[in-house]
């Protein structure tokens, strides 16, 4: 099982991640995406559907149009460990990639 991450740990790895927030009604991070259109949005997903696969480690999403709305936290450990710190920075580089 991973372990979570302290109150301390989660701000200094916050300060790595642009865009990237507390959730304020859990122990999650949060980061709304936005593409030029639904089709850039859409291949963002996809992609990072094949590295959250990949590390058996998944996010909580929602897509509307060119957004995507993301919440990540480790089910497992009740709240935020390195595991979501890990995908988070994925989803930049790959919306780097894109444009977004």
């Amino acid at each position: 099982m991973v372990e979570r991450l302290s109150a301390e740990g989660r701000k200094t790895v916050l300060k790595e991640l642009s865009g990237w927030s507390e959730a304020t009604d859990r122990d999650a991070i949060t980061r709304t995406f936005t593409f030029k259109d639904f089709n850039e949005a859409f291949g963002f997903m996809a992609r990072v559907a094949l590295v959250a696969e990949k590390r058996d480690h998944h996010p909580e999403w929602r897509n509307v149009y060119k957004t995507v709305e993301v919440v990540l936290s480790t089910h497992d450990a009740d709240g935020l460990t390195q595991k979501d710190i890990d995908l988070a920075k994925a989803m930049d580089a790959i919306a780097e990639q894109i444009g977004a």
